[in-house]
């Protein structure tokens, strides 16, 4: 994980349609970066609806929210259509913006090894910093745990 104080990694990747997003067009705003195992299953339709049902004090206070996985472009539109997502879906589908945010790598299922992406988030301030971490986070809930800690 990177720690709170670092800068946060540059990146540019398509998002769900199709459009080049970099970080460094929300420099001046605050960002929740989450990385996400893929869409449209259980926990990551959990984690993307949180921000979802919260998405009005997301814009209250400014902060965008950018949700990553290694999903294909077009599994990220079918997405964002089937669970009304108001927010940005980025395609990372070889991994490397997460392996910089140390949010990819070896994980098992079902007795399968697999290299995918680890449910983790970030946020990073007005100046490309990170501001809080969060490892392993729980879908359920997070959305508001993250506006918790901004109102901090």
């Amino acid at each position: 994980m990177l720690d709170v104080g670092d800068s946060a990694p540059e990146f540019e990747l398509p998002d769900q349609n199709g459009d080049t997003v970099s970080l460094s067009e929300f420099r001046g705003q605050r960002v929740v970066l989450y990385f996400y195992p893929r869409a449209n299953t259980e926990g990551c339709t959990t984690e993307a609806c949180g921000f979802r049902d919260n998405w009005a004090a997301y814009e209250d206070r400014d902060v965008a929210v950018l949700g990553v996985s290694d999903d294909e472009v077009a599994d990220l539109k079918a997405f964002e259509e089937d669970h009304d997502l108001p927010h940005t879906l980025l395609s990372d589908e070889y991994g490397e913006v997460a392996t910089l945010y140390d949010s990819y790598g070896e994980k098992q299922m079902f007795g399968n090894t697999f290299d995918g992406v680890f449910r983790n988030t970030y946020v990073i301030d007005e100046d490309g910093t990170v501001a809080f971490a969060y490892e392993g986070v729980s879908p359920d809930g997070h959305a508001e745990e993250i506006l918790s800690d901004l109102d901090g």
